[in-house]
């Protein structure tokens, strides 16, 4: 599916501290409502025995529950470190709006789905076919797509994809990271140490997130 923008006047930068407000303030509630669960789950069977004096099998089935909650939460944290990898590469790239998104297809994985996406820039041919996951952990694709996208980053390595008047941020790295290594080695010095400190230069750099359930070609 292709997205152009309804004009040809990019729109108004986002704001990338509200944006990431949004996406830290998402994680947060993701944590705290589940450590909440945990608590409450792990509590029931001495509060049900001290106040209401019962002492059941399934009652006692709660703290049980209550650690695989816990465990779960623990396990899906991985969201926060793709909000900590878009923070870093958006405060070591400016945005650059790009009026046409190709979506190709989506994936499920473990830790949410992986979309696999063309980021074309007028004017340029062979966009790198790209794999992003939402930032928040999202099972869905971002809406207002149809205005096109800012992206930070330097797509042999990898970025960020922000969406305007949307909260949603994805991360990206190339889907097939060999095939772009000659373009990463003409790379000047400077490019390479802006992506090295950004995090992108390294092909296993959230690799794993994104093959966790299903197999991504390129990695």
């Amino acid at each position: 599916m292709t997205y152009e923008p309804r004009t040809s006047v990019p729109p108004e930068v986002p704001d990338l501290a509200r944006i990431l407000r949004a996406n830290y303030r998402s994680l947060a509630t993701f944590i705290a409502l589940r450590l909440l669960l945990t608590a409450v789950l792990i509590a029931t069977p001495a509060a049900a025995d001290r106040l209401l004096g019962l002492d059941s099998f399934f009652i006692a089935l709660c703290i049980p529950a209550g650690m695989f909650v816990f465990l779960f939460t623990a396990y899906r944290l991985v969201y926060g470190i793709r909000v900590f990898q878009c923070a870093r590469v958006l405060r070591g790239y400016p945005l650059t709006f790009h009026p046409r998104v190709i979506r190709k297809r989506e994936r499920w994985t473990k830790y949410g789905d992986v979309l696999e996406v063309r980021v074309t820039t007028r004017g340029q041919h062979g966009a790198p076919l790209m794999l992003a996951v939402n930032a928040a952990g999202r099972r869905r694709w971002p809406e207002s797509t149809d205005e096109g996208a800012w992206v930070a980053g330097d797509l042999p390595f990898g970025g960020v994809l922000v969406l305007p008047g949307n909260k949603s941020m994805l991360f990206m790295k190339p889907a097939h990271w060999d095939k772009l290594a000659r373009q990463r080695e003409q790379a000047d010095t400077e490019r390479v140490a802006r992506a090295e400190r950004a995090g992108l230069t390294r092909k296993s750099t959230q690799a794993w997130i994104f093959k966790s359930g299903a197999h991504q070609p390129g990695w």
